[in-house]
């Protein structure tokens, strides 16, 4: 019977079953716990909690550095209550990487020009560009790796993939997946949280795993079970045969518009049906990948044939790809896409049928807003004239032709509304498919020899998830043809996706301003939110990267690519992009020629050993780190400050003022530091005062071992729209004297007068990346408490595990329909005894009040809240060992 019980979960919830049952041991994990995974029929709609050991954590550099940064901080806590910090060495459950993704400021004009003097041929100047950047890497983070480098040597189970390697969701991938473990004489399903909220890319392969803050993913290093409510399953049926011209990108594209309509947010979606052998692992991955974007918490590809083929095509070894089948049909965990005697019962399903995906993109604002290719003109047009909002710009119908014009490289150009400035084949999301990759690279080499180029001031860059990529884009003789129409490679890692795409030239940034243009960025990325991608691009599109070619040599958004010509060559012919794009097919025969498992091989052999500047770093050996107090890069953080080994009641937050008043799909883009250090940022003013030039400040993502810059840099988005002052800009209103200033002086002077702080947001608060300064930042502007009509998910967590209350407004409620203008004081009744997902009263100064949910969903997160946050709470639970 229970076999029988087993054979109708789905897929994803038979992984929670077996951790749990491998991982029972009474305390951590229950009989009890046991029994409600096995019972998911029922349990799935109760609001059950479920603890979940995952085998293994990824770091991205990125959340790396202040994860291990508190460790080093939890040690000198531990010290302090205890006395012996040789007993606090966190081990991860079986394996912690922390990857380390190049930090990008590059200027492919200015290199494209210097170099080329110096070796004519595009590949060598796709090599200098690289090596410029990752010297300049180094330069400007030789503090961070020497930190990272020290964490390598003091915690056990922990490597260290080197900087230019790639990006970790494609190295996962390619080459940290194990798809089953075997430990011991065990074998066991691999399954991994990370710090990144992309991490669900390794779905697309049978692994689960999905992104947690790294709050969440410290807890686990330390041996703590992930609490979590059981999900309902939304299972996604795939059917038909994709049209031969359209790529995985239009595919995921389309269903994360789908699946963010129908409502996903906090469930897994599982994806069946024959239509899912259509797809190639990389397009699997591409589908995961995009899972943030549509709101779900994880979307898992069962292991099939076909992830056994991925695994020998990335070099797996003959025997492990073995007991890897075997193991997993022996517990009824292999899926056979085409027996529906195999599909499990889910919550709800949801079908697409491949066959009528069209090429599309995502835009101007936001990934789950499609726009199908041969709509573009139309929908762009109607969006300049929109009101101001996710599809709108509020360009007055008088502006929406003019052009500017100026000068670069001692030619006459000009821009518009729609001018592509921006065009990047970037990120995990695609860099890790093939099919996407070689069709770019074939559209390349069709366009070159059809005579057609990119305009010089248009910033271009490839940066590959692996070296893997650029290893069969050069065997199959395209990388050329991608670097004469400017897409050198740059680095290796998270660039213009993330915001890391440089300065663009200074005449492009005159006539973009001057003119108040709506300039446009076109990436091949997952990301696409105001503020994000670059300060001058307002319009930011999601594109495959043969999409991403094709707008940068037309040079605008506005173009419909059925009716109208990509360009006029130089013998004045006129070529569609019909003319040169290839088919799936033809891209199909270039892959299984030149991707082959030899690459794999070689590339990851000497990861680990290839970059002889990380191999050459000195590192400090002390087993508490010495913190160096003149480093305005790693600081020693201010979350123990004051800690207690006695625990202190929860109290009230009384007559708290409103920081910012926030509407809807406020992002960790808007909330978190992300991107360059502006000049008139308070970040800046504090940088200045330690000596530093502006050169010199780097990036917030570079910086993030630094509490005191990334406090100043929260909330710091010019585009955050904060209702108090009714424009965009990163400055709020303190309310005491009705003054105007940057959010974090005004945080500060509510500080220094002994003022509680809330935020009020909209639906969707903390949408995004998987980022925890969103809610450490927050914490150290003395924010209590946020109060928003939805979460998204991570963000929730984060804010729970920094001992932030997320507050929900009831059913029905907004700040509108309570009349809540933000200029009111809040006070907010904790009473003695909280129970999750609670109501609590809120009372206001103008005698109003209202009663609001408070977000604490389970039980452990209460435990967590009582310690004032997870990072106290294990510092505490240390020190009694």
């Amino acid at each position: 019977p229970i076999q029988c019980i087993v054979d109708q979960l789905p897929f994803s919830i038979r992984v929670l079953l077996e951790s749990a049952v491998r991982n029972c041991d009474g305390f951590l994990v229950k009989k009890e716990d046991v029994e409600k995974i096995l019972n998911w029929k029922v349990t799935q709609s109760q609001t059950v909690e479920v603890p979940f050991r995952p085998a293994r954590v990824i770091l991205q550099d990125f959340t790396g550095v202040p994860a291990v940064v508190d460790f080093a901080a939890m040690r000198d806590a531990v010290k302090k209550l205890q006395g012996d910090p040789e007993k606090i060495n966190p081990v991860c459950p079986a394996d912690l990487v922390i990857d380390h993704s190049i930090q990008v400021d590059f200027n492919r004009n200015f290199t494209k020009l210097f170099f080329c003097r110096l070796e004519q041929t595009p590949f060598n100047v796709c090599f200098h560009v690289l090596q410029k950047n990752q010297d300049l890497e180094f330069e400007r983070n030789r503090e961070r790796f020497e930190f990272l480098k020290w964490g390598s040597k003091a915690f056990r189970n922990m490597r260290i993939i080197p900087p230019g390697s790639g990006i970790v969701h494609q190295v996962n991938l390619e080459y940290l997946a194990r798809v089953v473990f075997e430990q011991d004489g065990y074998y066991y399903p691999d399954s991994l949280v990370g710090t990144d909220s992309h991490t669900t890319m390794i779905d697309g392969l049978g692994v689960l795993g999905w992104g947690v803050g790294g709050i969440e993913a410290e807890a686990v290093m330390l041996g703590q079970p992930i609490s979590m409510v059981l999900p309902e399953v939304i299972g996604y049926k795939l059917q038909g045969t994709p049209n031969k011209y359209i790529t995985s990108t239009d595919i995921v594209l389309t269903v994360t518009k789908h699946l963010r309509q129908v409502g996903v947010v906090g469930k897994f979606v599982e994806f069946f049906g024959p239509g899912v052998a259509q797809l190639s692992i990389a397009d699997r991955a591409t589908i995961a990948n995009m899972c943030p974007e549509y709101g779900a918490t994880a979307a898992f590809f069962p292991v099939d044939q076909i992830s056994i083929h991925y695994l020998k095509q990335t070099g797996g070894d003959a025997e492990k790809l073995s007991y890897i089948e075997k193991y997993l049909k022996a517990v009824g965990m292999f899926r056979d896409y085409s027996n529906t005697a195999q599909d499990p019962q889910f919550t709800q399903v949801f079908e697409l049928d491949l066959s009528t995906v069209v090429p599309c993109c995502s835009g101007p604002k936001r990934p789950q807003d499609k726009v199908s290719v041969s709509e573009m003109k139309q929908d762009f047009k109607t969006c300049l004239g929109a009101k101001q909002g996710f599809k709108g710009f509020q360009v007055a119908p008088e502006r929406h032709d003019v052009r500017v014009p100026f000068q670069f490289n001692g030619a006459e150009y000009s821009l518009s509304h729609g001018s592509v400035v921006i065009a990047a084949i970037t990120s995990c999301t695609n860099t890790s498919n093939p099919s996407v990759m070689l069709g770019a690279g074939l559209l390349a080499q069709r366009a070159v020899k059809a005579g057609l180029s990119v305009k010089p001031y248009i910033k271009t860059s490839l940066s590959p998830g692996s070296g893997v990529v650029t290893y069969y884009l050069k065997e199959s003789g395209v990388m050329d043809f991608l670097s004469q129409l400017g897409f050198e490679v740059v680095g290796y890692g998270c660039m213009t996706c993330i915001g890391n795409s440089g300065p663009l030239p200074e005449p492009v940034v005159e006539a973009i301003t001057q003119g108040d243009l709506v300039a446009a960025g076109v990436l091949s990325g997952n990301r696409n939110f105001e503020g994000r991608v670059h300060p001058n691009t307002r319009a930011n599109y999601l594109a495959s990267p043969p999409l991403v070619i094709a707008y940068a040599i037309a040079g605008t958004m506005r173009i419909d690519f059925e009716k109208e010509p990509l360009a006029v060559n130089s013998q004045g012919k006129e070529v569609f992009l019909r003319d040169i794009w290839p088919t799936r097919e033809e891209i199909q025969a270039v892959e299984r020629q030149f991707v082959i498992p030899a690459m794999f091989k070689e590339v990851y052999e000497k990861v680990e050993k290839v970059n002889e500047r990380w191999n050459s770093l000195k590192a400090p050996s002390d087993k508490l780190y010495p913190w160096e107090p003149s480093s305005t890069y790693i600081k020693s953080p201010p979350f123990f400050d004051g800690l207690t080994r006695e625990l202190q009641t929860p109290k009230s937050i009384t007559d708290a003022y409103v920081l910012l008043d926030l509407g809807d799909s406020v992002t960790t883009d808007h909330i978190s530091p992300a991107g360059n250090i502006a000049r008139n940022s308070p970040a800046a003013r504090y940088l200045t005062s330690r000596g530093l030039t502006p050169r010199e400040f780097n990036s917030y993502g570079s910086r993030r071992g630094n509490d005191a810059v990334m406090a100043r840099g929260t909330f710091a988005n010019i585009r955050l729209l904060n209702k108090f002052i009714n424009k965009q800009a990163p400055c709020t209103i303190y309310l005491p004297t009705g003054e105007t200033m940057d959010v974090f002086d005004a945080a500060e002077k509510y500080q220094q007068a002994g003022h509680p702080l809330l935020i009020l947001a909209g639906k969707e608060y903390g949408s995004g990346s998987s980022r925890d300064w969103a809610a450490k930042g927050p914490f150290l502007l003395g924010i209590k408490a946020v109060l928003a009509e939805s979460y998204e998910r991570i963000h929730r967590s984060n804010l729970v595990g920094m001992g932030v209350i997320p507050l929900e407004y009831l059913p029905g409620d907004s700040a509108e329909s309570l009349g809540l203008s933000g200029r009111e004081r809040y006070t907010v009744i904790i009473p003695p005894q909280i129970t999750p997902r609670m109501t609590v009263d809120i009372k206001l100064d103008t005698g109003k009040s209202f009663q609001a949910k408070m977000r604490f969903d389970t039980d452990v997160e209460l435990t967590y809240f009582h310690h004032g946050g997870i990072l106290n709470y294990m510092i505490r639970k240390m020190s009694e060992n």
